[in-house]
């Protein structure tokens, strides 16, 4: 199969209606902070059982098209001793892998940070590729206030995210880009919607300087909220900040925006992604790639214990199907039971 057609391929497979992109790709802090939250200490052999229960959901695959999986995870081996790759692509799920290797402080630019991980990336993709990952992430990270992002910021980031799509493109491998504006802070969403404006032209901007086929990518931004520590905005106003500024920078050649939940609540998240497709069509396919808002319920429940494994898998199933309801407009609020 051409490049190219694997590319379509892909993009078919992931921007399915109804169905989002589960993000699995917590790094080793970010899941042993999870796993506190429930008590259970992060080892590998944990983590191992809790991605194997949670990827092995029965009918997780009629709401979820593509997982996204950190490093250790793709070349694991699930409960049953079959490969993780294999394992999701039998629920007729996507394997996907993150790429990015975090964020460190932009030099000369106080406050603003910026993606590593461009150096030995087309080895990595190559190997990532042979272990089953069909597609690939790589987060940039905007702190927002009064000053921040700087014009330094704005162009680095997009720079790197262009250079990390194009070269994805250029083995096959479909790159997710993602610009997260971050919900921390007292901003307003007039304010959060000014900076995600301009962040995402930029983006744009560089991905066309680079090559980047808009029809083979996948954006996966930060919705338009008020700072945590500013009045929370209804689901109608995040739904029409965040639409009125995608139709403004985002071109239509773009086949699906899957959201980033960033700090949300799962039923916020759930919530303003409905508000969003209840608006009417639009150019893309609305969805979601959360990781927290999806797996919150599901990480309770398990607890550390292999013996929740099914109230772990039920977590898992209502989570993925009532945002599978969001992403037609037909989540109500009832439906959380």
């Amino acid at each position: 199969m051409s490049i190219q057609n694997e590319l379509l391929a892909t993009i078919q497979d992931l921007v399915q209606p109804g169905k989002g992109i589960l993000a699995a790709d917590e790094s080793h802090p970010t899941i042993a902070k999870r796993f506190k939250a429930v008590g259970v200490e992060s080892t590998e052999d944990k983590r191992r059982e809790y991605r194997s229960l949670i990827f092995s959901t029965p009918g997780l695959g009629e709401f979820v098209s593509g997982v996204i999986l950190f490093e250790e995870t793709l070349g694991q081996n699930s409960l049953d001793n079959v490969s993780i790759p294999k394992l999701l692509e039998s629920q007729g799920i996507v394997p996907g892998i993150k790429v990015d290797k975090g964020k460190k402080p932009l030099i000369n630019a106080p406050g603003d940070e910026i993606t590593y991980g461009l150096d030995g990336l087309d080895d990595r993709l190559k190997t990532y590729k042979n272990l089953g990952a069909r597609f690939a992430k790589w987060r940039a990270v905007y702190n927002i206030s009064d000053t921040l992002p700087s014009r330094q910021a704005v162009e680095a980031n997009a720079e790197m995210l262009a250079r990390y799509a194009a070269l994805c493109q250029s083995m096959g491998i479909v790159p997710i880009v993602e610009p997260e504006v971050l919900i921390d802070g007292d901003h307003t969403i007039e304010r959060s919607a000014e900076v995600n404006e301009t962040v995402i032209a930029e983006v744009f901007n560089a991905l066309r300087r680079h090559g980047v086929q808009l029809e083979t990518m996948i954006l996966k931004p930060s919705m338009i909220t008020p700072g945590k520590e500013c009045a929370k905005a209804s689901p109608e106003e995040v739904a029409e900040a965040t639409l009125r500024v995608f139709r403004r920078v985002v071109p239509a050649a773009v086949p699906g925006i899957n959201f980033l939940s960033g700090g949300q609540t799962p039923k916020e998240a759930t919530l303003n992604l409905n508000a969003m497709n209840s608006l009417g069509r639009q150019p893309w396919h609305l969805s979601f790639s959360y990781g927290r808002a999806l797996q919150e319920a599901a990480q309770k429940a398990w607890a550390g214990k292999l013996d929740n494994g099914h109230a772990v898998q039920k977590a898992m199933l209502k989570r993925a199907r009532l945002n599978c309801a969001a992403c037609s407009g037909a989540y109500k609020a009832d439906m959380e039971g």
